[in-house]
């Protein structure tokens, strides 16, 4: 808060300067008692000041951040190819609705032919080796066989076990269900997630590199982020926010739109002083697209607050303070803790009482004031 620094002297040069005979001493317009200001009834400062007592009152504290709207992660999805391979068929198209395990792309890939062939005989080998273990076992209840040959298929299953999975894994990563697939044939890559295609750069006849950038992009935009960077000095209000407005360029009137506090990050921007504050929107008039730009307003709950106008604080060094009055033109300086101020006024926590009388108009006089 800036304040205009008048030393007390000019108080002396302003009083001379109203008094049409110019006589006056400094005596004459106040006197200074062990820390209070006295005034003589006469004093032209008087007449420019105005005294108000502190007041209490429900204060709705409020901000602004800057935000950007974002796909939930959850619910977004860049699909790429998982093998290099060539583009046989195309199933969707942008703005298609999809489902979990809907069909997107078809792919011919050597790589996919050799993890199904490895699938296989994996599978056999584990067969075998179970085969094998089950028959030494009866020859051992019947006194046939030995218990080294017991332990040694018994080894040789668990071995096989673990190679089958694996490659039952590699599978089911990419969303393959090895007893509906006939294994030879192309490769049916599958939408992760629930949701509408809004792009789709699939070629068909293409030949994909393992490295190449998604092709599809899947998303559900019934809900989305706007990701909010809100200052250090306001990450205190954060506690409890009642309302959460974002205004974007982009709407019909600049209509706010309604939002939630998601998340609020634990890690301070050490450049910016900011935290992300995650807001989770209504979506479905689908007015909201990713990477929009906006200002998100935080409102707090209102708090019954001591209120006193902005020009009743004053600045000294690291601290502030207001001007008392107690009656009888004497006045005191007081050290007051703020919590929170706005363009016009200010919430003071501690210092004063509420009924206390303040100079509210004019403290700019009593600058310096010993």
């Amino acid at each position: 808060m800036k304040q205009i620094i008048v030393p007390i002297c000019l108080l002396v040069i302003y009083a001379c300067g109203n008094n049409p005979n110019g006589n006056h001493s400094d005596s004459a317009q106040y006197t200074i008692e062990e820390g209070y200001i006295v005034f003589q009834e006469n004093s032209s400062v008087l007449q420019n000041i105005k005294i108000d007592k502190v007041v209490t009152a429900d204060y709705q504290a409020a901000f602004t951040s800057s935000g950007t709207v974002k796909a939930i992660p959850t619910q977004y999805a860049e699909v790429a190819t998982p093998f290099e391979g060539r583009i046989v068929h195309s199933f969707v198209h942008p703005g298609q609705k999809v489902s979990v395990g809907s069909p997107l792309f078809e792919l011919s890939s050597p790589t996919f032919f050799e993890i199904g062939k490895t699938y296989h005989q994996e599978m056999q080998e584990m067969e075998l080796a179970l085969k094998n273990l089950n028959r030494e076992k009866d020859l051992l209840k019947n006194n046939v066989g030995v218990v080294k040959d017991v332990e040694e298929a018994e080894a040789n299953y668990e071995l096989k076990k673990k190679d089958y999975e694996q490659a039952l894994a590699a599978l089911k990563v990419y969303q393959i269900d090895p007893d509906d697939r006939l294994f030879g044939q192309p490769l049916i890559v599958r939408s992760p997630i629930r949701g509408e295609v809004l792009k789709n750069d699939v070629v068909l006849g293409q030949y994909i590199k393992e490295d190449a950038a998604p092709l599809v992009i899947v998303a559900d935009l019934n809900k989305v982020w706007v990701v909010a960077h809100v200052k250090e000095k306001d990450i205190h209000l954060l506690r409890n926010i009642a309302d959460v407005e974002i205004e974007l360029p982009a709407l019909p009137n600049n209509a706010p739109v309604k939002g939630n506090i998601y998340y609020i990050s634990e890690l301070l921007d050490e450049q910016t002083r900011s935290v992300e504050v995650i807001i989770e929107c209504d979506n479905t008039g689908r007015l909201l697209k990713p990477f929009m730009y906006g200002v998100v307003k935080m409102r707090a709950t209102a708090v019954n607050s001591m209120l006193v106008p902005n020009s009743a604080v004053l600045q000294e060094e690291d601290s502030r303070y207001v001007i008392v009055s107690e009656g009888n033109n004497r006045f005191r300086k007081v050290a007051v803790k703020v919590s929170a101020s706005d363009e016009k006024q200010t919430i003071i926590q501690s210092g004063i009482r509420a009924g206390d009388a303040i100079v509210t108009d004019g403290a700019f006089y009593f600058i310096e004031l010993n």
